[in-house]
């Protein structure tokens, strides 16, 4: 498959970005009250926003190399 150039750097672009936001958001979650509960355990507002940020960055991740992969190849 041929991507051009403007294209793979838009996809680069956009992978970083997520890899660079959705760090600094868990970090606001975890800081957020609903996060633990009285006892220091995670709750579930703690546990889907974690599962939410691992799959974004694991999309923002595969973006930004198949970004690379079309710029290179």
């Amino acid at each position: 498959m041929q991507l051009p150039a403007a294209l793979a750097v838009v996809l680069i672009i956009s992978g970083v970005w997520s890899l660079a936001v959705w760090p600094q958001f868990l970090r606001r979650v975890m800081k957020d009250p609903r996060s633990r509960d009285t006892g220091g355990k995670a709750t579930r507002f703690l546990t889907v926003h974690f599962v939410i940020v691992g799959i974004s960055m694991l999309l923002g991740a595969a973006t930004a190399a198949i970004g690379i992969a079309g710029l290179l190849g």
